[in-house]
């Protein structure tokens, strides 16, 4: 086996992120990589642009929403600048309508929020196996990556989730994933209840419905996901569709479909 090359077992990394506590998992999961050396992080976009042109990192975790220049209008800069040696950047961001542009702008990978550990140790993969092949193939243009690619970067984290942490007036709180009792959302946002409060998350409820416990949690209708443990009783209203009420009293209707299925497993 071939000596690895000293100058190339740091990757010099930055973090443009303004959200502390994403900010402070991204710097937690660099500092655990021995490849990765953490220059910065910065908490908008203008300190952003400025950090990675004085800076010159290899790699970049950007988000896109931030204040003053989104993560966007940060790697259009960049490639106004002309650098022969640009960044290489992932991007990471709670909604998936941006990917098409990201990947235009040739960004490295893009994680949808909330991304595990393992989808962030891929993603570093897939950045530093880019850089490799395109320095070992001459002349070859850099390139869009295929629609798979596009379609694998995009797509939602799976892994089970275990415990989430929430902000609400300045303070983080955790909840372990059995004590969410219901989340309900409109189109951007969803409310996360435990232990008689609600917190307010900006993310879809999509986000979190293939990572909740298939036995414990079920989807009562496009916007409402309940955790049966919290759940009092279920009753039939005219239409045969099951009023859900909770222990905290709110009330639900399961839709068609999922009032059936809950009637079929009753014993």
């Amino acid at each position: 086996m071939s000596k690895a090359n000293p100058s190339a077992t740091r990757i010099r990394t930055l973090i443009a992120e303004d959200e502390p506590l994403a900010s402070e998992a991204l710097a937690d999961w660099v500092a655990q990589l021995p490849q990765l050396e953490l220059l910065a992080c910065c908490a908008d976009g203008l300190s952003a642009l400025e950090q990675i042109r004085a800076l010159r990192p290899d790699l970049v975790f950007m988000d896109i929403q931030m204040p003053g220049l989104s993560g966007l209008q940060v790697l259009r800069a960049l490639a106004e600048d002309g650098a022969a040696a640009a960044p290489r950047v992932i991007f990471t961001t709670a909604y998936n309508e941006h990917a098409v542009t990201a990947f235009e702008l040739h960004a490295a990978d893009y994680l949808l929020k909330p991304f595990s550990q393992q989808r962030f140790n891929e993603a570093v993969e897939h950045a530093l196996q880019r850089a490799g092949m395109a320095e070992g193939a001459a002349g070859e243009a850099a390139g869009h990556p295929g629609t798979q690619a596009l379609e694998a970067a995009a797509r939602p984290d799976n892994t089970p989730l275990t415990r989430l942490l929430v902000r609400d007036q300045g303070k983080i709180f955790p909840i372990q994933a059995e004590a969410i009792e219901y989340l309900r959302s409109d189109i951007k946002y969803t409310a996360v209840a435990s232990g008689g409060r609600q917190y307010l998350v900006n993310l879809p409820i999509t986000a979190f419905e293939q990572r909740l416990d298939p036995g414990r949690f079920i989807k009562l209708q496009r916007s409402c996901i309940v955790n049966l443990d919290f759940v009092v009783s279920m009753t039939p209203d005219e239409n045969s569709q099951l009023i859900v009420q909770m222990q905290d009293g709110t009330r639900f209707t399961a839709n068609r479909e999922v009032s059936k299925k809950l009637r079929e497993q009753s014993i």
